[in-house]
């Protein structure tokens, strides 16, 4: 006989898959405290391991553990799903190339209140939990700020009760692991699927074939329009595999679906049999190709197919997933946009505009105003990047071959819209801009332009951002559609990056404010009051003290370097880019190098300066930036007449679960992008909600954080965005300001001169002419503005008690920077899903 539980699970795997099957008994709630925890891993260990304790390794403990953690989960994931299906409630379907999640089984033992009964439950076999976790492998689905938001923005959503599935790509490799080599980034594949994934559930009955290439026929059927076939030459198979996202308190529990590419024939036995034994694997190494690793180089043709193949493939499988679910639950799909709402995270799912009009016309019989209104009401994207590089293009030519009848379709929405925008007077330069196909470079469909017309919300992420988006990038489209554009600023999970990230300082403010902030973020606001209490303040920085001490630690083990933790910890961790500026932070810490060294009767007062990131394979100037930030610290460090006042590090292969450990030890974040040119950031967020201060530019949401904060407790120096602008207009070079900073000229000098690459004295000569031919990053304007605020950091460092106060107030002011707002304010103004949804 089949028990209650088995039905349930059963129903887990069946072909009612996400909508569950609602005749299936529901199993008894687990018991949550220690000794039944202690049972249930023991359980597990037992029989899904096949393991004694006394033979068991910290790897099997941590898989029993998150067998057992698991199980709690799935009975709330089975009660969100089913009353998401009852009531009929309007669904959101986050599209995103990237979710970088991180490690979970803290994140779900947090979230379900099991922290306290899972340690005293492994404690029973003489196991710490924080021992077993660090085993367990960061997913590696994503790069930087793109996925960590779309990861923080899945938990939010979980979080705040809005039903949601988040869409997205299982690569086995994902993006690369990064190593230092002789000071240089070396890219190895990132291994974290080679010991299986505890938390994932392949849905084999929720595949779907994706084509590419081939043939676009038209059909003549008497009495009505003609109607376009489709019929690709060569076919691959989505299959899904489903992570449980789980909310606080376990109150609701989303889905992560991922998909993964198979051939449909993963052997050309002709081909085997005849001797071919490699010819035999060709097309499932390809279709496999698609799934093996985020952003493949794109600096070539091979590379930009598989790109492209990228996109559409896990666009096309999402699109078709959610079809077939609204059609079980709803029947037809006039009401699509009533029960769905999809956002594109970004460009790279655009061309599921395109793809959702193949469908609604070419499979389910729609005319084309029809589908048209469905479609734009269904979608609305998100814009993460004014550079125009990565407001993604694709070749007409690579377009065509790959999708022929997406590109007939995108053509028909490119002269509808030019149609429009001619209708409403628009000129021919604005024209020109609105156009899907741009004309001037080699002919390519613009990405942005097709997310942008196919979506009835647009939204930056963050005030700055979003005006300068209607300025620049999409002004004539915002002109076309004035009502389109909005601001949404990003934020950051508090259960993560503060509750789970610092433990310590989390403790403190439950002590000094109460638990309500637990639940409501915005009670962080209380603490303010705090910041004025001398005895507060020292129990504040000695949290930081300690958390410094353990990243301190990690540097030590990792690079054998050895840091003071009562020096300031001044940090900056993200993708490594020029507009990023950490060429500017680097020249900064040569600069004070040689001021150390040229006047060591100064109270110089002791400073660790660290970086962390990775630079895209084909990017060669932030490669480069790498090497020289390695070359510095290789010299600065070895040198004793520096004194331990000044340290460099560089961590290799930043990723979350560094950032768990960066993020709460920063005396100083370094938010210093070129003024204009990024987007929000949500590092910057971190930092100050763990009590970091923030020196930066009036860029992204650092504008927003100036606004809460007080101009007290963010230090910002340098150009605003319409002096940069200005200033490039003029054909600004940096020479004649590098010519009149002895600072900034001797700093140069003793990089191209070779002091910290005597083995290559032209290695960094590019990065150096550029700063004298063009400066188009603004290092050499801002590097004197920059040098300033440095040293009034300094002394404020000296300060303890008014540096406590300021680490204090940051913290407490940081609660509006919640993507539970972000999430909810996406809710109310654009998806209209979720509680109080009409």
């Amino acid at each position: 006989m089949t028990s209650a539980l088995e039905n349930t699970r059963h129903s887990l795997s069946t072909d009612e898959g996400d909508d569950n099957n609602l005749s299936a008994p529901t199993p008894a709630r687990r018991r949550n405290d220690a000794a039944s925890l202690a049972l249930e891993i023991l359980e597990k260990l037992t029989y899904s391991i096949g393991k004694m304790p006394a033979a068991a390794r910290r790897h099997d403990w941590l898989e029993a553990t998150t067998l057992a953690v698991r199980d709690r989960i799935i009975d709330h994931w089975l009660e969100s799903n089913q009353a998401t299906t009852e009531s009929g409630e309007k669904r959101v379907c986050y599209l995103s190339m990237e979710f970088l999640i991180g490690r979970l089984l803290r994140d779900a033992i947090s979230n379900l209140g099991l922290t306290a009964a899972v340690t005293e439950a492994l404690a029973t076999y003489d196991v710490e939990l924080d021992m077993v976790e660090l085993l367990e492998p960061d997913a590696a689905l994503g790069n930087g700020g793109l996925g960590r938001l779309a990861a923080c923005f899945m938990e939010s959503m979980a979080s705040t009760g809005v039903p949601a599935f988040g869409y997205g790509i299982r690569y086995v490799h994902g993006f690369f692991r990064q190593e230092v080599v002789d000071g240089e980034q070396v890219e190895l594949p990132e291994n974290w699927l080679m010991h299986g994934n505890p938390w994932e559930f392949e849905r084999r009955e929720n595949s779907y074939e994706i084509g590419f290439g081939g043939k676009v026929s038209s059909i003549d059927e008497p009495g009505k329009p003609p109607r376009q076939v489709w019929r690709p030459g060569e076919r691959v198979l989505a299959v899904a595999y489903d992570t449980p996202i789980v909310g606080w308190r376990g109150n609701h529990v989303n889905t992560l679906r991922l998909w993964s590419a198979q051939s449909l024939d993963p052997i050309l036995l002709d081909a085997f049999n005849s001797g071919d034994h490699i010819g035999a694997l060709r097309e499932a190494n390809k279709a496999e190709a698609i799934t093996r690793v985020l952003y493949p180089a794109d600096s070539h043709q091979a590379g930009q197919e598989l790109r492209l193949r990228q996109e559409y493939f896990f666009s096309s499988a999402s699109l078709q997933d959610i079809i077939r679910r609204h059609l079980k639950s709803f029947g037809d799909l006039h009401n699509l946009a009533d029960k769905v709402s999809i956002q594109l995270n970004d460009t790279h799912p655009a061309v599921s505009v395109a793809e959702l009009m193949r469908l609604l016309i070419d499979v389910h019989g729609f005319a084309w105003d029809e589908a048209w209104t469905i479609t734009q009401a269904t979608f609305s994207y998100t814009n993460h990047t004014l550079l125009p590089e990565a407001l993604e293009t694709w070749p007409i030519h690579l377009f065509e071959r790959l999708l022929p009848r997406q590109m007939q379709i995108i053509y028909a929405i490119n002269a509808q819209t030019i149609r429009e925008a001619a209708q409403k007077g628009l000129d021919g330069g604005k024209i020109s801009a609105i156009s899907l196909i741009d004309e001037n470079n080699g002919r390519r469909v613009r990405m942005g332009q097709l997310a942008f017309v196919g979506s009835h919300a647009i939204n930056g992420v963050s005030a700055l951002h979003t005006e300068l988006m209607k300025e620049t990038v999409f002004h004539s489209l915002h002109e076309l559609y004035p009502q389109r554009i909005q601001n949404k600023t990003n934020g950051v999970t508090p259960r993560r990056w503060l509750m789970q990230a610092n433990p310590g300082l989390t403790s403190l403010v439950t002590e000094a404010i109460g638990p309500a902030f637990l639940d409501d973020v915005g009670k962080l606001a209380d603490l303010d009051a705090f910041a004025t209490d001398a005895a507060f303040r020292e129990k504040f920085m000695a949290v930081k003290l300690e958390n410094k001490r353990r990243l301190a630690k990690v540097i030590e083990e990792r690079l054998a370097i050895s840091v003071d933790p009562s020096a300031m910890f001044d940090i900056q961790v993200k993708r490594i880019h020029e507009y990023k500026r950490q060429f500017l932070n680097i020249i900064e810490a040569i600069a004070l190098y040689d001021q150390i060294r040229s006047h060591p009767e100064r109270d110089w007062q002791p400073r660790v300066k660290i970086f962390g990131g990775k630079a895209a394979p084909s990017y060669a100037q932030a490669k480069e930036i790498i090497h020289l930030i390695n070359d510095v610290a290789r010299v600065v460090n070895a040198d004793p007449s520096v004194q331990n006042l000044l340290k460099v590090v560089f961590i290799p292969n930043y990723n979350v679960s560094l950032a768990e450990i960066i993020m709460p030890a920063a005396d100083l974040s370094e938010q210093i992008s070129t003024a204009g040119l990024e987007a929000s950031g949500t590092g910057n967020m971190k930092f100050a909600l763990n009590g970091a201060l923030t020196i930066g530019t009036l860029d992204g949401a650092n504008v927003e954080m100036l606004e809460h904060l007080g101009a007290d407790n963010i230090y910002i120096f340098g150009l605003t965005a319409a002096e940069v602008a200005a200033r490039r207009r003029e054909a600004h070079s940096g020479r004649s300001i590098i010519e009149n900073s002895r600072l900034l000229r001797e700093a140069l000098d003793s990089i191209v001169k070779g002091v910290f690459s005597p083995e290559g004295q032209e290695r960094y000569s590019s990065l150096v002419s550029n700063l004298y031919n063009n400066d188009w990053w603004m290092i050499a304007a801002d590097f004197e503005a920059y040098w300033q605020t440095q040293r009034t950091l300094d002394d404020l460092w000296q300060n303890t008690p008014s540096w406590g106060e300021k680490a204090v107030r940051n913290t407490a002011r940081m609660s509006w920077f919640s993507s539970d707002r972000s999430i909810r304010e996406y809710a109310k103004d654009i998806w209209n899903a979720g509680p109080g949804a009409s």
